[in-house]
């Protein structure tokens, strides 16, 4: 297995649409996708995890031994061949998939994705300090209805510094003390606490939970 490395994927992350239009395959820890290289003599297999980690793994089709050392370490034409063309592929997937890349989750590009196809609407980005945060507000009144940012796991009470990726979403108030009951909803993080919970984007809740109290919030924002 190789780790590919190169300037292409600097400060980008995967669009999962892209990612299954290109040809990858959804999988239980990200996606993958396989081609042939060398007019079928190997089979480049790309995976690429759900922390935005990409691997190859280049085989010959008739042994299935792996060629990452020769990949990496041989010269000669045949050599530089099958480089050339491992290359391109990986550039193409770069160029074709991949965009500027903020935060780490999938769930944060799905919920970006989300707001534009239902409502039009794009993140801004309105803290130069703080460039992995962003808000989402309607068109007619200006009133934010979410906030997706970036966050040390000890704001939410655990016992951590490590980041996670957070929406903040408006909730009624009458129903927020029972919403924060359940596991893996929060009072609202830096926003007021009486009227807006947070909910983790780890996959901890389900994304189409999430788009359903996005809508909500939606429309909370227009009061």
């Amino acid at each position: 297995m190789e780790i590919f490395k190169t300037s292409e994927f600097d400060n980008k992350k995967y669009n999962p649409k892209k990612l299954l239009e290109f040809g990858f395959k959804k999988t239980e820890n990200g996606y993958i996708y396989k081609t042939k290289l060398m007019n079928g003599e190997f089979i480049l297999t790309v995976s690429i995890d759900n922390e935005n980690k990409l691997t190859t793994e280049t085989t010959e089709k008739d042994t299935g031994d792996l060629y990452t050392l020769h990949l990496t370490y041989s010269e000669g034409s045949f050599v530089g061949e099958l480089r050339e063309e491992y290359n391109s592929v990986l550039k193409d997937i770069a160029q074709e998939c991949y965009e500027i890349g903020i935060f780490r989750y999938e769930n944060s590009y799905k919920i970006i994705d989300y707001i534009k196809s239902k409502y039009n609407d794009d993140v801004e980005y309105l803290w130069e300090k703080f460039p992995d945060n962003a808000i989402a507000r309607r068109k007619d009144n200006q009133k934010w209805y979410l906030a997706i940012l970036t966050v040390t796991k000890d704001k939410l009470g655990f016992e951590s510094k490590d980041k996670i990726e957070v929406i903040d979403l408006r909730a009624k108030p009458e129903e927020l003390p029972e919403l924060i009951k359940q596991e893996n909803i929060y009072p609202g993080y830096h926003m007021n606490k009486k009227h807006w919970i947070t909910i983790p984007l780890d996959g901890s809740i389900c994304i189409d939970e999430i788009y359903k109290r996005i809508n909500e919030s939606y429309s909370l924002a227009k009061k």
